[in-house]
């Protein structure tokens, strides 16, 4: 039996019936990583003491009869921007190297407390700035289906370790996409919810109205669990909702096909998308269509105005919550300066990846005396239409379908000196991130070159069961989602 190629669901029944043990499914993990992360680079910091630690205490639990979580048996690899107490947590970024956080982020203990195992913590771009990992203040992760492309981001160490079955699941983020874009590009499943449906409290923070925390695995049935575990109102997060958590994985087949209305932007289907990424993501439509469901064609006009809202918003966002980061509290620092101002600069200068630096000025601009008016003022109006144009068209349908990205994986470092190339890359990601609506990607085929591509399904807010539902039918349906790549010709 293939302990790592099962689901959250397998693996708890498994050790249930006593056919391996929570040791054997994290010794799984461990061995593949060492024999492979080589190649993928996803790993920051690769746990095996803990891992092992823990997967005892599950095989504990069930000598003792006891019960045991809904998550036991399973690894979580754990984007590096997650606080882990008693480890590093770098947020991809040399700023905190070296930084070990005395406590842990919420979504991160929710896992823990149904008997994850902590398997490590993955790369991402520099507090999940970018679209494709290179931006990392340690390396470049590459994508688990060819090795000479990126993986996406800002999530990619997460999607490559789901990718490479280095780990059952994995936690990531999603401000502008970072989920999605390369669950899409490394042919995984990954769910972003609803703006406060899950806490960011202990995740060092992009844009604090954007930040969103989902999963990402293999399938929607885990991501439906994996959500009811973490989502939830949160003490420590103001902006975490107190709607309550429905048993997602409970409810996968409570959305009938038969008379759904599935909405199609045309502004998702532009000249910018990839023709074949176009096709496949219609053969799903068209497949969803052949078991019942209307598609009808919407339009979503502000579209375009999508990229410009969000890097206005977001870098603003951005340059009052990197201001923390001054090598007093955390992380390296210079040894000794003239004085604080020029301590402050000399550190961020040295420590901060060049994309960082690149962010922050562009938000300070735009907040300045003379400017906030023309741009941030005026970024908030249209996020406003923005919001308003998704709610006009869910009064029509009940979901939206739509690419993810408008281009497969591309080779590592043709676009890392072009940041607006790279910027582009989020066009179809931005707006639901601008709005707070979830969204929900999944693997639909492969491209020509054998590169994995996917769609999303837009819900209207708080509707992750109805996206669980559907996406989770399409996989009944399909096989994308089960095939693997090939490693050093191990499956």
């Amino acid at each position: 039996m293939e302990l790592n190629n099962l689901t959250i669901t397998k693996i708890r029944q498994g050790l249930l019936d006593k056919k391996f043990t929570a040791v054997e499914v994290a010794t799984n993990y461990l061995d593949r990583i060492n024999k492979l992360d080589q190649e993928v680079r996803a790993f920051i910091t690769v746990t095996p003491e803990i891992a092992l630690e823990q997967a005892k205490l599950v095989d504990k639990k069930i000598s003792e009869g006891k019960d045991i979580g809904r998550l036991a048996g399973s690894t979580v690899a754990v984007k590096d921007i997650f606080l882990t107490k008693g480890i590093q947590s770098t947020s991809g970024s040399r700023v905190l190297e070296g930084y070990i956080p005395q406590y842990s982020s919420t979504v991160f203990e929710k896992v823990m407390s149904e008997d994850a195992i902590l398997i490590g913590k993955v790369n991402c771009d520099p507090f999940a700035f970018g679209v494709s990992t290179e931006n990392s203040g340690y390396f470049s992760t590459h994508n688990p289906w060819d090795l000479s492309r990126i993986p996406g981001g800002s999530s990619g160490g997460s999607a490559a370790a789901v990718a490479a079955t280095f780990s059952t699941f994995a936690l990531g983020s999603d401000t502008g996409g970072s989920i999605r874009q390369p669950a899409a590009m490394c042919g995984v499943s990954g769910i972003k919810v609803t703006y406060g449906r899950t806490s960011r409290y202990g995740v060092t923070s992009m844009a604090s109205s954007f930040d969103t925390m989902g999963s990402l695995s293999s399938t929607v049935e885990d991501l439906a669990l994996i959500t009811e575990t973490m989502a939830g109102i949160d003490p420590h997060d103001a902006t975490s909702s107190s709607e309550s958590v429905p048993a997602y994985s409970q409810l996968l087949d409570k959305v009938s096909l038969k008379g759904l209305k599935i909405g199609l932007p045309k502004e998702y289907f532009s000249e910018a998308l990839n023709p074949e990424i176009k096709q496949k993501v219609m053969e799903a439509a068209q497949l969803y269509q052949k078991h019942g469901a209307t598609l009808v064609d919407i339009s979503l006009p502000s579209t375009s105005l999508g990229i410009d809202v969000y890097y206005i918003l977001v870098p603003s966002e951005i340059s009052a919550n990197m201001s923390r980061y001054d090598g007093l509290r955390f992380g390296p620092s210079v040894r000794e300066s003239k004085d604080l101002i020029s301590y402050y600069m000399e550190n961020r200068g040295q420590f901060m990846e060049p994309e960082v630096k690149r962010r922050i000025i562009i938000g300070t601009y735009a907040l300045s005396s003379g400017y906030y008016d023309a741009y941030y003022l005026k970024a908030s109006k249209v996020r406003t239409v923005i919001k308003q144009e998704f709610q006009d068209v869910f009064q029509k349908v009940d979901v939206i379908l739509a690419p993810v990205c408008p281009s497969t994986a591309w080779p590592l470092g043709q676009k890392v000196n072009d940041p607006l190339q790279m910027y582009l890359e989020d066009v179809f990601t931005v707006c639901i991130n601008v709005a707070g609506l979830p969204s929900l990607a999944v693997p639909c085929g492969f491209d020509g070159q054998n590169l994995p591509l996917g769609y999303q399904l837009i819900g209207n807010y708080f509707t992750e069961d109805r996206l669980f539902s559907i996406g989770h039918q399409y996989q009944q349906l399909t096989d994308f989602h089960l095939q693997k790549p090939k490693l050093n010709n191990i499956k």
